[in-house]
């Protein structure tokens, strides 16, 4: 004996399976987004200026720490971030000279002899300069999204440096990053969101 299949059956099996077929072509979407098109994307830009509000969770704290100031990069290895508040202090990197300044009190280093400091350096300037061959130097790194709303996944490739920085997630729109959250290795974290000035913000489609 046959039993009838009710006209909603059928609709309902061509729905699912016409989701299931534009989930898939999303996915070969997706897949086709790395980091070589990511970086081609960030590259596009050569400068930028942006003003930035961070938030650090301490261990053996109760309480988050927040800081604010500005940020600016020019390609192909210029990064200033400037502290404004609370304090001002100001960290520029030009290549492999670091300068960091606090009050009336400076102090120039070679970047690759600070380490630590550079895995982080590298992470938030590679990025915004779309410096592949850097992020691959320093980094495994995973790519999630698309061109439109990406997420960058970045863990220190020596061990010695996964001992002070466990892990750094990027996330930004087209061109643009805009934000970072860093995870240290005694857990300590921190997020620090971006705004585009005006004049650096993209075009709305």
């Amino acid at each position: 004996m046959r039993v009838p299949t009710h006209p909603d059956a059928h609709k309902a099996l061509r729905i699912a399976l016409l989701a299931l077929c534009l989930a898939a072509t999303g996915a070969a979407r997706a897949a086709g987004f790395d980091l070589q098109a990511l970086t081609q994307q960030l590259a596009q830009t050569r400068s930028g200026q942006a003003v930035f509000v961070e938030d650090r969770r301490v261990q053996q704290l109760d309480q988050t720490l927040r800081s604010s100031g500005r940020l600016s990069f020019t390609a192909p290895d210029t990064f200033v971030r400037e502290t404004l508040k609370p304090s001002h202090e100001r960290l520029a990197v030009v290549g492999n000279q670091l300068t960091m300044s606090r009050g009336s009190r400076s102090r120039t280093a070679m970047l690759d002899s600070v380490p630590e400091a550079a895995v982080i350096v590298e992470a938030i300037r590679g990025t915004l300069t779309g410096n592949r061959e850097t992020l691959e130097r320093y980094f495994d790194t995973t790519v999630q999204g698309s061109a439109q709303q990406w997420q960058l996944d970045l863990v220190p490739r020596e061990a010695r440096l996964r001992g002070q920085v466990a892990h750094l997630r990027l996330s930004g729109r087209q061109g643009q990053v805009r934000e970072v959250r860093m995870t240290l290795a005694d857990g300590d974290t921190s997020v620090m969101r971006i705004e585009p000035e005006p004049g650096d913000a993209p075009a709305k489609p």
